[in-house]
């Protein structure tokens, strides 16, 4: 089945068609580095991760551009506000970007250009325009002279009356032709960064970066645009203008926007006070439990973040966690299969399991709906716990089989989606039951000491317990539990998994 994709400039879903077959060349514009990234921004990187992990899982050879806009005027009025250089303002906040990026498991970009490294390709851009028609030159500033470009207003889908213009000085009101053009170079001011260029010293504006490295790295006409839906008008429509009019062609194939995301059923704005930035509600819930909660809306949906959903999706993310914990358990424990053939029972569970990796792929082809996806695996997971549990109770003859199945199906498909479920550690036991294993760690000696001192601690633990001291025993468990040892009480014995150590 093809993959097909909601087209912004179609407004209709239409079959992925690339450039050339088995490739996709995709950007998605990037921060503007003057302070950290808030959810909002956060769940637009995440979307676009999701979607360049399953074309990557589709077996299609992806390249990815993400840009950074490290000069721009919300970089320079936070340089004054700090007493900073803009540049070490960028530097700073470039760097907090990339640290976020990490902490939410997005894959870093293919290539990741700035845009105070590509400023003679701008003005390179920019002198076309002008010889083109395009273009003027106005005391010291260039801008797109709207007006010649009569599909102007194509993405967004407004025509030049309905255009609603941003607050202007009078100053750049007297510069313009007409109140819709736009900045594509602006004169240098006093204390602020500049280049040199054929119209005097100056900067470029923020539409013309990003049409000029995109056009730069992927082509004049390529895959997919990608961003925020705040982005269809005006930066991604003049995007378009610039683009064409420069190279006569189609700029993007398809556009794609990713919803808006509201803080307790309310738009989330500095007005409102509920900005609400990723490394702090990182620093009280993991990545797993943030991209689960985004997976569960379309993309293209607004998402409404709460503690609420926070705590639904954690649950969730648990019975997906506990799921795998006994199934990988019950795999370890078992002994191997006693026949060749599949029974009936089993063999309906192969073809549930097989059901179930099919409907994720077709919601996934279908415009990338991650909330059905996310149902799908769910309900492996409810497949799963039903064969665990008949197996313990009466021996399957093919149970290993099966539930390799059911182990396979769940850790591909959450790692289609960046979950990384499947990266827990194996099960220790103790006790009565013979040990299982340790966890591998690249820390090498430091992780195995740290798992010899839970072993210590649940030694103590199983003492206290076999001489009746349950509030002893409580009592290791919940500091246990307080760094991520969870701990489960078998028959003769007990058995322990490491979620995450925390503190370091």
């Amino acid at each position: 089945m093809s993959i097909v994709i909601y087209n912004t400039i179609k407004r209709k879903k239409e079959i992925f068609q690339p450039r050339e077959e088995g490739k996709v060349a995709m950007y998605v514009c990037g921060p503007t580095v003057y302070n950290f990234i808030h959810l909002g921004n956060a769940r637009t990187f995440l979307n676009f991760d999701v979607i360049r992990r399953y074309f990557i899982y589709s077996g299609y050879d992806v390249l990815f551009v993400q840009n950074i806009t490290d000069i721009d005027d919300k970089i320079i009025n936070r340089a004054k506000e700090e007493g900073k250089d803009p540049f070490e303002i960028a530097s700073e906040y470039t760097k907090a970007f990339h640290e976020d990026m990490r902490a939410l498991g997005i894959l870093p970009p293919d290539i990741a250009p700035k845009a105070t490294e590509h400023v003679n390709d701008m003005i390179d851009v920019v002198s076309t325009l002008i010889r083109k028609g395009f273009a003027y030159v106005s005391d010291g500033d260039v801008y797109f002279n709207v007006a010649k470009f009569p599909e102007y207003g194509k993405l967004s889908g407004r025509d030049l009356e309905e255009q609603q213009v941003t607050v202007q000085s009078d100053d750049e009101l007297r510069k313009k032709k007409a109140p819709l053009d736009f900045a594509l170079w602006k004169a240098a001011k006093p204390g602020e960064p500049s280049w040199s260029s054929p119209w005097g010293k100056g900067r470029p504006g923020w539409h013309i970066e990003c049409s000029t490295m995109s056009m730069k790295y992927l082509g004049e006409e390529f895959d997919i645009h990608g961003g925020g839906l705040d982005l269809v008008f005006p930066h991604h429509e003049n995007e378009i203008a610039q683009a064409e009019a420069y190279s006569g062609r189609r700029f993007v194939r398809y556009w794609m926007h990713s919803g808006m995301l509201n803080i307790d059923q309310e738009k989330m704005s500095k007005s409102l006070g509920n900005i609400r930035l990723l490394r702090e509600v990182l620093e009280e819930h993991d990545t797993d439990t943030i991209r689960l909660l985004m997976l569960q809306t379309h993309y293209r949906s607004p998402l409404s973040f709460s503690d609420d959903s926070l705590h639904e999706a954690a649950a969730g993310l648990e019975r997906l966690k506990t799921c795998l914990f006994n199934l990988r358990d019950a795999i370890t424990r078992i002994g191997d299969d006693t026949a060749e053939e599949l029974s009936s029972y089993e063999a309906d569970v192969i073809k549930r399991v097989d059901g179930l990796k099919k409907q994720f792929r077709e919601a996934m082809d279908d415009d990338f709906n991650t909330a059905l996806a996310v149902g799908s695996i769910f309900g492996l997971v409810k497949e799963t716990n039903a064969f665990v549990s008949r197996i313990l109770k009466s021996r399957s003859p093919k149970a290993k089989t099966v539930m390799g199945s059911c182990l396979n199906a769940i850790e591909e498909l959450t790692g289609a989606l960046g979950l990384n479920v499947a990266a827990l550690s194996p099960i220790s036991e103790r006790g009565n039951i013979v040990e299982v294993g340790m966890r591998g760690d690249s820390s090498g000696r430091q992780a195995l000491s740290v798992e010899s001192l839970i072993e210590i601690l649940l030694e103590v633990r199983q003492a206290a317990r076999e001489r009746g001291q349950y509030e002893i025993a409580d009592i290791v468990r919940d500091k246990l539990s307080a760094i991520g040892v969870r701990v489960e009480d078998l028959p003769g014995g007990y058995r322990w998994r490491m979620e995450k150590i925390t503190g370091g």
